[in-house]
């Protein structure tokens, strides 16, 4: 697999376990309170918690603030 190749997957990986963690933080909460408290669409927010895609860094912020929690914690782990 050539470098480009491995970067790719370890993104993919690491999108999934960021999806992971933010679905086990949202809980028993709903799409909807957190997207409207977050300030996000619901849509971002299911791709976000799916790992098709990962938050730009102000959105980083937003759901850490919201969790209580480190951006660290969330997202770099």
């Amino acid at each position: 697999m050539s470098e480009g190749g491995v970067m790719i997957m370890k993104d993919k990986i690491n999108a999934f376990a960021i999806g992971e963690r933010l679905k086990r933080l949202r809980g028993d909460r709903t799409l909807k309170e957190v997207s409207e408290r977050v300030g996000i669409s619901e849509s971002a927010l299911s791709m976000y918690e799916n790992g098709a895609r990962i938050p730009r860094d102000e959105i980083k912020i937003k759901l850490a603030n919201y969790y209580k929690k480190t951006i660290q914690s969330i997202f770099f782990t």
